[in-house]
């Protein structure tokens, strides 16, 4: 790798990591129905508008280390995660697909997946304000990309929130309680659109995993807590962009996995 390519490494985890800032303005105010534009940031506490260069992403936390610079009240850690998440990821990102002309539609992905991660730990919700939108999005972005055509991505829409509904659906017809939200459903259709249909067992089969994984221990620690819940949304969008780094059809095992389904989906018809 070229030593200058390193830049851009560094030069988009910067840009990252301030996206990132904003981002934390939309996992706190879109819950709470606020506007992301206005007024600007302030701190929660004592209301004091925040100086720009108290908001400098990840910096400004470890100097004021994690406190108010007027208030004194603490900040939250997930301040520094998601500014240090978000930047890691698009650094990682930009890594993996350099300058191609898919690497803003995943940035945004990326972004976007991260909102409705901390979202989804934080209030248990998958704002339809951010994953509807984010359908018409993804699959206007697939005349864009060379990894889904336009007739994949509208496959992935269909399939993608059809088989988390039917899954929801089947689990609350045999327990009679809710499993899973339908926040789920719409995140999972919005994914379909981005990555086409071909990905979405994939992305079912590892966040289903990473949840067994994370999931089991905890309720084994807090086994006297029956109403505990755990958010899948976290564990769809870890799977999601685990498949777009390692499998996505850019790579040839995917480009077999998907023409083998669209040859098994065609003889079905």
């Amino acid at each position: 790798m070229p030593f200058e390519y390193y830049y851009f490494l560094v030069a988009t985890f910067i840009l990252g990591s301030i996206i990132g800032s904003f981002l934390n303005v939309c996992i706190y105010r879109i819950p709470a129905e606020i506007s992301i534009v206005s007024p600007r940031s302030r701190c929660p506490h004592c209301e004091t508008p925040i100086k720009w260069y108290h908001n400098i992403p990840i910096l400004s936390w470890v100097l004021l280390k994690g406190k108010c610079a007027y208030c004194s009240a603490d900040v939250p850690v997930r301040y520094l995660l998601v500014e240090a998440l978000t930047g890691t990821l698009f650094a990682l990102f930009f890594y993996r697909f350099a300058f191609h002309t898919v690497t803003p539609v995943v940035l945004l992905l990326v972004a976007t997946l991260v909102v409705i991660t901390f979202i989804d730990l934080d209030h248990q919700i998958i704002p339809d304000v951010i994953s509807l939108p984010g359908i018409p999005i993804g699959f206007l972005c697939s005349f864009f990309v060379p990894w889904v055509s336009w007739q994949e991505s509208l496959l992935g829409i269909v399939i993608g929130g059809g088989s988390l509904l039917t899954i929801a659906l089947g689990y609350e017809f045999l327990t009679k309680k809710e499993g899973m939200g339908f926040g789920d459903v719409k995140l999972l259709a919005m994914l379909g659109a981005f990555l086409g249909w071909t990905a979405i067992f994939p992305i079912i089969f590892i966040g289903s995993l990473l949840g067994t994984m994370v999931g089991v221990p905890l309720m084994l620690i807090k086994k006297a807590d029956s109403k505990l819940a755990v958010p899948f949304g976290p564990f769809l969008s870890a799977g999601a962009l685990i498949h777009i780094f390692f499998i996505q059809r850019f790579d040839p095992i995917m480009r077999w996995y998907g023409d083998m389904l669209q040859q098994l989906w065609l003889s079905f018809w």
